[in-house]
């Protein structure tokens, strides 16, 4: 036991305490009032850590390869869970997406808990055939099995279907598929976007238009993301202060606790909060690496490299978006972005790596 206790990863344990304690300061910072400082949000973002906490415990605690088993299950139930924001009288609908459901006291994004459903199914289905990934067919087969849960989900939520494709496509590669097909698929993808763009919902059509231009502040996007870098830029090196932005306080910046607050981080902390922000997901990324380099087993190796693409590509997004680099999508900066259901996810994300490198690191570098 104290043996198990020493080869806990600590630097990936403190990480979402530290980015954590950032989030509710700043949620505080931009939802608080003179007679409130507590915001409802920040009591939720501080409950969710407490419960992303106590499952990350649990994920620790259960041998990751008893997954391994129910892979289908989970496959299921992920279509299951995504499924149900289609149910009438179930289903929210905000920022002209439907990613929510109502439970009364609460709403949950399935979305989120979507995406540690398929890593797990996922990783366990390529571990099963990762020989027949070598022939055109086999390939071709293990890409159709993954495809439906990140379609279903990119029809009611883009963002998060983009990430869901990109970490299909990082364990389909770190599972052994050619490098080629792997781009052949990406480019077939690609071409597709203009035939599927007659699909879209129209805010999903505007956030494109807006993105490829951007001198146009009619389009509601391009609004979003011209007071995203103005924030980013009133900021300096030192920033305005905590609680001092002008830009937040103006209300010009919309979705201030959730998909623009890094931004927010910048004009109250500046440049170098920003870089302290970016350095401390650096080390995240950084640290499941170090996971996924010394794992022995395919199965937990292609787990770390789900949540690694996962985690990567999201944090690329939204600063991405904030900077006028990346199209508007809605998806959350993990950790710092306001959201129980995203919080949670994240943390059994990290529970489930954790677990990883606690039962598969004994040999190392196999999968560097």
């Amino acid at each position: 036991m104290l043996d198990a206790l020493r080869r806990i990863d600590k630097t990936l344990l403190a990480l979402p305490a530290v980015l954590g304690f950032i989030s509710c300061a700043m949620i505080s910072s931009i939802d608080a009032t003179a007679t409130d400082p507590y915001s409802r949000q920040v009591v939720v973002q501080i409950a969710s850590f407490c419960v992303g906490y106590g499952l990350l415990a649990l994920a620790i605690i259960v041998d990751y390869k008893k997954f391994f088993r129910f892979d289908k299950l989970f496959y299921i139930a992920a279509i299951g869970l995504q499924c149900l924001v289609f149910v009438p009288g179930l289903a929210l609908e905000a920022f002209g997406a439907r990613r929510w459901i109502d439970l009364g006291f609460i709403s949950l994004q399935p979305s989120e808990f979507v995406k540690v459903l398929f890593v797990i199914a996922y990783a366990a289905y390529l571990t099963r055939h990762r020989d027949e990934l070598k022939t055109f067919f086999g390939a071709l087969l293990a890409f159709l099995y993954g495809l439906p849960i990140p379609a279903i989900i990119a029809y009611v939520d883009m963002g998060t279907g983009i990430v869901l494709f990109v970490m299909l496509f990082g364990m389909l590669f770190a599972a052994g598929l050619r490098g080629t097909f792997v781009m052949q698929l990406a480019i077939v993808l690609i071409i597709s976007i203009p035939l599927g763009f007659r699909f879209l919902s129209q805010y999903q059509r505007d956030r494109f238009t807006a993105f490829l231009n951007p001198e146009d502040l009619s389009i509601d996007a391009g609004h979003q993301v011209y007071q995203a870098k103005v924030a980013i830029g009133s900021g300096g090196m030192f920033g305005k202060g905590y609680r001092q932005g002008v830009i937040k306080e103006s209300g010009l910046l919309p979705v201030q606790d959730s998909d623009f607050i890094f931004p927010v981080i910048c004009e109250e902390f500046g440049f170098l909060g920003g870089m302290v922000v970016l350095a401390l997901y650096v080390a995240l990324i950084a640290r499941i690496w170090w996971t996924i380099a010394k794992a022995t087993e395919l199965f937990g190796a292609l787990i770390a490299i789900g949540f690694m693409c996962m985690f990567g590509f999201q944090i690329f997004q939204n600063v991405g978006m904030s900077l006028g680099l990346m199209p508007v999508t809605g998806i959350t900066l993990p950790f710092l972005s306001a959201g129980g259901s995203s919080v949670v996810a994240n943390m059994i994300a990290i529970g489930l790596i954790m677990s990883v490198h606690l039962r598969d690191t004994a040999r190392g570098l196999k999968y560097l």
